[in-house]
């Protein structure tokens, strides 16, 4: 099935750290292969808590902004146009800790929704 949408009429979540718009689910039918999302990541915060998807990769690639990566204990620097497969299993969180937004977009294979997220609540960004 082809499919074509706006993020902006996509109903926003809010998330520790983030807000979130789902556009492609498993329940929307659009796909069984894979699910899509955007964050937007306000300058100072950070997703929390670290999560991983037991089951699911994640390719994450940063739309604008600027910040840091945590990916099973170690962190990386990120910025605009960097790509991050998350894989499945690892866990993994994102600090934006430029000046602007962060805006993020995730794609997950196979489809994921938020009740694929493992939490971590014991990992701290390392600062």
């Amino acid at each position: 099935m082809s499919y074509v949408i706006n993020e902006k009429d996509i109903e926003t979540i809010a998330l520790p750290g983030r807000d979130l718009k789902w556009l492609v689910t498993p329940e929307m039918n659009q796909s069984d292969q894979l699910a899509f999302n955007v964050v937007n990541i306000k300058s100072g915060n950070t997703v929390k808590p670290a999560h991983s998807h037991k089951n699911h990769e994640e390719l994450v690639y940063i739309l604008s902004g600027s910040g840091k990566a945590y990916i099973d204990g170690t962190v990386y620097a990120i910025e605009a146009g960097t790509a991050i497969l998350f894989s499945a299993g690892s866990i993994h969180m994102l600090r934006n800790s430029g000046d602007v937004d962060m805006k993020v977009a995730c794609f997950f294979t196979p489809s994921a929704t938020l009740k694929d997220y493992t939490f971590h609540e014991e990992v701290d960004f390392p600062e």
